[in-house]
């Protein structure tokens, strides 16, 4: 990776962590405000932010879709687990089900008995003659029979208790399953979604070919609804909002790269007569740029009065096609949307005049 490369990487991620701090999706992030001018104009910029931050755009969603894969594997990972719990709870409610049934049935069993021995005690002690002893007999039996309905009743109670506590477990383990399978719906759903937005992203350079398409169009569109509010300063140079991003980018990745751009952007139109004045035209009006000892375009035509076009220069000079930034330039700077005027080196626009 060229340090080119990771300065577009580190700037264009500082961008989407900021758009993540006000809940922007990183999927695919928006582009930074725009301009109050014709939508086309926020078409061009929106397609060049997006061709300018792909490498983030494309990393943020394949991290997206490993973190989905792994969800996906915690999932399948838990819904073996809930199986494994269902088969143990319905065992366990199954035992304590036979448990509670057998336990039950002893409890009533001992009532019976309770119930029996009392009745004999009462039989006995109406018998005559009294007979003390089979009366003590009797009251033996009934207190045998009353401590035996005791220990019935509480093993009844405990397994009653137990069988509850199963149900419940085993309905807690039917519901962590169907939450599991609910869960690998979900993030298998997500994972498919992401591996389409991978598969039909784009590629940076058709995004930037495509805000090409425009740029004829931007200017056409812009030039009459231009204010000058719309325009704004980077790097102390006076450029239309709209490509300010682009033209940033491009003037720090060009740092990166160890060449210093600068230069001359937005000019109002009196500046621009000033300049057919200096520069010697025949006609500030009516004669061709090249007519001019510096080419310099008639009032009212020029890019630089709409801050679509730069004259670029480096080092405090204006630069020439021997210049290393030209030659920088001439690789790279249609990755930021702007294309050299051939008749003047220095000259780059979003349109090429």
């Amino acid at each position: 990776m060229t340090t080119r490369q990771r300065t577009l990487l580190k700037s264009a991620a500082a961008a989407i962590i900021a758009l993540a701090a006000t809940g922007t999706s990183i999927g695919l992030p928006a582009a930074p405000a725009q301009a109050a001018v014709p939508k086309i104009a926020a078409s061009w910029s929106s397609l060049m932010y997006r061709s300018l931050t792909h490498d983030v755009q494309l990393a943020a969603m394949k991290t997206s879709l490993a973190g989905q894969n792994a969800a996906i594997a915690r999932w399948n990972a838990e819904i073996a687990a809930a199986g494994r719990a269902q088969r143990g709870a319905r065992a366990t409610l199954a035992t304590a089900t036979s448990a509670n049934t057998a336990a039950q049935n002893r409890y009533t069993a001992a009532r019976r008995t309770l119930t029996t021995a009392r009745q004999m005690l009462a039989t006995v002690a109406k018998q005559k003659p009294r007979s003390n002893a089979a009366i003590t007999r009797a009251q033996k039996a009934v207190a045998a029979a009353a401590r035996t309905a005791a220990v019935r009743r509480t093993q009844a109670q405990k397994a009653t208790a137990a069988l509850a506590d199963a149900g419940r477990a085993s309905r807690g383990a039917v519901a962590r399953g169907k939450k599991a399978e609910a869960g690998l719906r979900y993030e298998t759903a997500a994972a498919q979604k992401t591996r389409t937005a991978i598969a039909v992203l784009p590629t940076a350079a058709a995004y930037a070919a495509q805000a090409a398409t425009l740029s004829r169009d931007v200017v056409n569109q812009v030039r009459p609804a231009f204010k000058i509010t719309d325009t704004t300063q980077v790097y102390g140079v006076t450029v239309h909002k709209n490509v300010a991003f682009a033209f940033k980018r491009m003037v720090d990745d060009a740092r990166a790269d160890g060449v210093q751009i600068s230069g001359g952007g937005f000019r109002t139109t009196q500046r621009q007569i000033e300049l057919r004045t200096i520069n010697g035209c025949p006609d500030v009006w009516t004669a061709p740029s090249s007519s001019c000892r510096v080419p310099t375009a008639i009032p009212g035509r020029s890019l630089h009065e709409i801050g679509l076009a730069v004259d670029i220069s480096s080092g405090g000079r204006t630069i020439s096609s021997k210049t290393a930034a030209f030659k920088w330039l001439t690789v790279h700077a249609k990755e930021y949307g702007f294309v050299n005027f051939p008749a003047e080196a220095w000259h780059w626009s979003i349109s090429g005049n």
